[in-house]
């Protein structure tokens, strides 16, 4: 169930102002898991998934990713804003996310193709394309991403990690039913040099939050985190139905304590999506210059029929 918003701070205040009409905790240290445990989906023994029961055999020909935490209809955009610490100073954020309607098939598998912008203190600071599909149970995984990173206007590199290619594994991302008590499940592997071995696990459930285009019940809250980098973890809030609503942190060695509020839910229009489209394409063909050994080896991303 949803309930309309009854606070809408303006930008400039969001992160202060949407912990106040949240009714929970704000998007900082928390105390612990709270709220009700759900239905769990099962692996291969029985027991809740996690990315070892990844089998490409259990995905069917469609793209579509329906899970209720984790829907991708193309034409989808959220945008995000909010701050985070580069080093002793706190900056603005600004996330684009955008589903496209194109589509790209990793290890036999269709993915539907997210196309991400981030920006710093109003500059963009890396543009990426990210792979997702779902499984017969409604479980979706990460296949990879290509980030294009840039500093002062200018593309510096986009350390790529696909799966299947250089040790690189898909990852889950979302259980089709989360359940708290779980452990943490590996949400995609790429060695080095990409170094990425992000983990989740179920943090929270049933849990409100209100931030400026609504306000969300039922709300599932991930921990993100690296065994690495001990006491430091990134809270995702997701809402039924839409995805992501807010990012929080905890964690006393957490150093970005990245704060991030949904401003914008919007359907794009043909016009608009065939742009998205246009830049997504640009990208990939970017990707096999920069990454002739890994996105090199992938097919092209396929462009709906109109």
């Amino acid at each position: 169930m949803r309930l309309r918003a009854t606070c809408v701070p303006a930008v400039a205040a969001l992160v202060v102002a949407a912990s106040s009409c949240t009714g929970g905790s704000a998007p900082a240290v928390d105390p612990g898991p709270t709220g009700t445990a759900g239905t769990g989906a099962t692996g291969s023994q029985g027991d809740p998934i996690t990315a070892k029961d990844f089998d490409a055999s259990n995905f069917g020909a469609s793209a579509t990713v329906d899970n209720t935490y984790f829907p991708l209809e193309p034409g989808m955009r959220l945008v995000y804003e909010g701050d985070a610490m580069d080093g002793k100073r706190r900056v603005t954020r600004r996330v684009v996310m955008t589903v496209t309607g194109l589509t790209k098939e990793i290890l036999g598998v269709p993915n539907v193709v997210i196309w991400e912008r981030d920006y710093t203190d109003g500059e963009l600071t890396e543009s990426e394309l990210a792979f997702f599909g779902q499984d017969d149970g409604g479980n979706v995984w990460q296949f990879g991403e290509y980030p294009e990173e840039y500093e002062d206007g200018e593309f510096v590199g986009a350390v790529t990690w696909l799966a299947g290619l250089a040790g690189a594994r898909a990852g889950l991302h979302m259980m089709a039913h989360p359940r708290l008590g779980t452990r943490s499940y590996e949400q995609g592997f790429a060695p080095r040099p990409v170094n990425w071995a992000d983990r989740g696990r179920v943090y929270r459930m049933g849990e409100r939050t209100c931030v400026p285009t609504e306000c969300y019940r039922d709300v599932l809250v991930i921990e993100e985190f690296d065994r690495a980098e001990r006491g430091a973890f990134q809270l995702k809030f997701y809402a039924p139905g839409v995805g992501v609503v807010r990012v929080g942190w905890r964690g006393k060695n957490e150093e970005e304590q990245e704060r991030l509020l949904l401003v914008k839910a919007v359907r794009l229009g043909p016009r608009q999506l065939a742009d998205v489209h246009e830049e997504a394409l640009a990208m990939e063909e970017r990707a096999y210059r920069v990454s002739p050994d890994v996105y090199g080896q992938t097919v092209p991303l396929e462009v709906p029929e109109p």
